[in-house]
């Protein structure tokens, strides 16, 4: 099932990643998460995130503004290390919080479960709550907002939402816009693998690299397709539908469900 499920999502989540808010990682790492251990979810969706953010840079070049990819890159580099060594270590030695059983069945959450799936729960907000949707920070922030996003984006996976939240208030042309975020967030991606490969143990995930191999041509056609197609639109009944799907997995995480 996961040997067609997962290529999918990468190619419609590619796909509507020019169509609606939400990124490719924020759709695809719950996917990946029904089938492996979050800090392995968060490194392949990390592979197939930085591939297709690379096509799309072959597409977008031309509009990067890369005085800003300077200023919030480099800031969001050196954040997403830490926020990638954080992961590691909340996994490798869980703080138990508490236990507790339902019928035969028994659940235990550590501190890693509280952290991960409450960040899945409100990164999942981001595009359908207008408080969290329209929030944006002054322009001169640059340095705060590189470091906020690539922290979590080297915890969690998600750096998107508060990318955009600092970048939205320069005023930048849509184009420049998407492509300058596309680079920030191929430093990210760079950054933030580098320390899951080094510190995680996913030889298991590698048995199954076929699926990966194939999720990243799909993303790639998704967004090649996308960008022929591209008109920014709001596709509310998705947004919902996603939204409701990720707070499932950010609690089924939360609970000690899933890991």
């Amino acid at each position: 099932m996961s040997f067609f499920l997962i290529p999918l999502t990468a190619l419609i989540a590619s796909l509507l990643t020019f169509f609606s808010g939400f990124g490719l990682g924020t759709i695809l790492l719950p996917v990946f998460a029904i089938y492996y251990p979050m800090p392995i979810a968060v490194l392949l969706t990390a592979l197939v995130h930085f591939s297709n953010n690379m096509f799309k840079i072959g597409l977008v070049y031309k509009n990067i503004n890369w005085n800003l990819v300077f200023k919030f890159g480099l800031a969001s580099m050196v954040a997403a290390l830490m926020g990638a060594y954080l992961l590691k270590h909340l996994f490798s030695n869980p703080i138990l919080l508490f236990t507790y059983g339902i019928g035969s069945l028994s659940f235990s959450v550590t501190l890693f479960n509280l952290i991960i799936g409450t960040l899945i729960i409100i990164f999942s907000l981001f595009e359908v709550i207008p408080i969290l949707k329209n929030l944006s920070f002054p322009s001169n922030k640059l340095m705060l907002g590189g470091l906020l996003s690539g922290f979590f984006g080297g915890l969690s996976g998600y750096q998107g939402a508060l990318r955009s939240a600092f970048l939205v208030r320069l005023g930048l042309p849509k184009e420049m816009f998407v492509a300058t975020g596309t680079a920030i967030a191929c430093l990210v991606d760079i950054s933030r693998m580098s320390v899951y490969a080094f510190t995680l143990d996913f030889s298991h995930a590698i048995t199954h690299y076929n699926i990966l191999l194939i999720s990243v041509e799909f993303a790639i056609i998704g967004a090649f397709i996308g960008n022929k197609l591209l008109k920014k639109t709001t596709i509310s009944f998705l947004k919902w539908f996603v939204t409701m799907f990720m707070m499932i997995i950010g609690l089924l995480i939360l609970l000690g469900v899933m890991i």
